[in-house]
């Protein structure tokens, strides 16, 4: 793609990137196939590839965005699959973080739009407001009528009710059973230790029985993700800058062998902290190697050698979270490491394609998340599972809304195949009674 910045405008260490960025497009429109709001709504600014001529134009001419820019880039989940399909390279997800960026600092939103985008972030980031939230929405439930629209939205989005905090959530550190193998520091998050704490529960004590030392470090708390995808850069960026000094703490005291991510939206953007942070001084260096060292909890688990399996007569349909299978490129692991661990593993048509939780997005455009989940909720359904696995909260939380089947995380059926409890969400059913194969 051709483009036409000025050099003061290439002065812009950003402006260079996107400009790299933009002329690796050809305009060869593979990425419209497998974009879910094109598939959706068939306009083409609502594909990448218009996406990117907007973006271009919005920072090529250095003007404040317009309403329609802000639609239809507002309208884009960040799944990434267009980076899968696009044989050029073209690196979209930090284009379109510019661009949201851009729109942040330069686009003046209507008040309720602006409200909700500061109060979404303030409060999920913030796992003891965002519990109080979650109580007042259950409370509030009986009143949804009473309310504006966009309330209601984030009410129906509430669970019916919430889990106690686990103890595995606060720093400290736990012991490896038997020989020590690695040590490792695991991200508890933030929205996930509130909405489904069992997962870092079966993340522990999985690691801890494969030989990992497993390190809660002390300050590390929220990715960022939440309002790095919102445009909000500095409360992004402050969150990151908390946990690469957390973790390079312990790199620097104790040593660190990787860091665990089990919210693969969480882990596409820990992986990019070098990049994020490139700009900013001494933070540059401990930033990229905090990034090396980051894998999904289902790339270690890889590294490392399964106990034998108590095999379990199930069919799980596996959901692959696009940030973990288009933001990482992290595909086969999942599958394999439940199949070894003697579960029956189905491949869910349009796979590549997203749940529509992506963040906030569902509570920001609830019409084409919901959308985008009964199509999956429909794809799924077709194998007809036992139950549901994925290797992202959000996803989770998401088609769970849609489905009778059980949804839970990769790692925690195979903590129960290995000798861990039954996961939350199979407890006291048929499922969770099944028992092991001779």
């Amino acid at each position: 793609m051709q483009t036409h910045f000025s050099l003061a405008q290439l002065a812009d260490p950003g402006i260079q990137v996107a400009d790299q960025i933009l002329r690796a497009c050809v305009h060869c429109g593979f990425c419209t196939a497998t974009c879910p709001t094109f598939v959706l709504l068939g306009d083409e600014r609502d594909s990448p590839r218009g996406r990117i001529y907007l973006i271009k134009e919005m920072l090529e001419q250095d003007l404040a965005p317009t309403k329609t820019e802000v639609t239809h880039i507002d309208r884009c989940l960040s799944c990434l699959s267009c980076m899968t399909t696009c044989p050029s390279g073209v690196h979209y997800m930090h284009l379109v973080d510019m661009g949201r960026a851009r729109i942040e600092e330069a686009y003046t939103r209507p008040a309720a739009d602006r409200w909700l985008r500061r109060l979404l972030p303030a409060v999920l980031t913030r796992p003891g407001l965002f519990r109080l939230a979650l109580i007042g929405a259950i409370l509030a439930r009986p009143f949804a009528r009473l309310l504006p629209k966009k309330l209601r939205t984030l009410l129906d989005m509430a669970p019916a009710s919430l889990p106690s905090p686990s103890r595995v959530d606060a720093p400290q550190t736990f012991p490896a059973e038997g020989v020590r193998k690695k040590r490792v520091a695991l991200l508890t998050g933030c929205a996930q230790k509130v909405l489904a704490p069992g997962i870092n529960e079966a993340t522990v004590r999985l690691l801890t029985r494969l030989g990992c030392e497993v390190v809660v470090a002390e300050g590390a708390g929220c990715c960022g993700a939440l309002p790095h995808h919102l445009g909000q850069e500095e409360a992004a960026l402050d969150l990151a800058r908390a946990n690469v000094a957390a973790w390079s703490a312990e790199i620097e005291t104790n040593g660190l062998d990787a860091i665990v991510i089990n919210a693969s939206g969480c882990g596409t953007t820990v992986k990019d902290y070098g990049f994020m942070l490139r700009l900013h001084g001494a933070w540059a260096e401990r930033a990229a190697r905090v990034s090396g060292l980051t894998r999904d909890i289902s790339e270690l688990l890889a590294e490392l050698e399964l106990p034998a399996a108590r095999a379990r007569p199930l069919r799980v349909a596996y959901h692959s979270a696009c940030s973990l299978q288009h933001g990482q490129k992290v595909t086969a692991a999942p599958k394999q490491l439940l199949a070894a661990a003697g579960f029956t593993v189905l491949d869910v048509p349009e796979g590549h394609l997203c749940c529509g939780s992506a963040g906030t997005y569902n509570l920001l455009q609830p019409e084409i998340a919901g959308r985008l989940r009964d199509r999956k909720v429909a794809n799924i359904e077709s194998t007809t599972p036992d139950v549901i696995a994925a290797g992202n909260v959000g996803c989770i939380t998401q088609i769970a809304g849609g489905t009778a089947i059980p949804v839970v995380h990769t790692v925690e059926l195979l903590d129960w195949a290995t000798g861990g409890p039954v996961p939350a969400a199979l407890a006291g059913s048929r499922l969770g009674e099944a028992a092991p194969t001779p």
